[in-house]
């Protein structure tokens, strides 16, 4: 049973498809760790033109994939609720392996920084317990305009 559902990620974060990248969150700390995942369907639209004949995740997707598992963690703080997460940087970003259709990425972020609305959370991506990403994401949080 998932910490949160699909719907429940959609009350914390404002993602919505085709944007929404994560499909669960299996563990939750709130502003401390999130686990989530993400089931990679062979009909995924980037999978068509990455690459014709030979699909793969781009990697950037995995990043932002780990990055709405950090906003989920981070938003689901009461005195964060309806705000925004943004990034404001990625470091020490690591691709190492190949993600294909039909795997799950486990999304895993822990917050190791967190100073006002600016954060650092320490992210790492799998698949059946290989790490394929590594990074550290620093975010702020910003008041959504109505």
């Amino acid at each position: 049973m998932p910490a949160l559902n699909l719907e429940q990620i959609k009350e914390i974060i404002p993602h919505r498809d085709p944007f929404l990248l994560i499909d669960e969150i299996t563990e939750l700390e709130p502003g401390v760790r999130a686990v989530g995942k993400k089931y990679l369907r062979p009909e995924e639209d980037w999978f068509r033109g990455h690459f014709p004949g030979q699909p793969v995740q781009p990697g950037v997707l995995t990043i932002e994939m780990l990055a709405q598992t950090g906003a989920v963690c981070a938003l689901c703080l009461p005195e964060n609720k309806g705000k925004l997460a943004l990034f404001a940087g990625i470091d020490k970003a690591r691709f190492r392996g190949q993600v294909k259709p039909g795997d799950t990425l486990v999304l895993e972020v822990e917050i190791i920084k967190n100073r006002g609305s600016i954060g650092v959370g320490k992210a790492t991506a799998t698949v059946e317990g290989k790490k394929v990403v590594t990074a550290e994401l620093t975010f702020a949080i910003f008041a959504r305009e109505e």
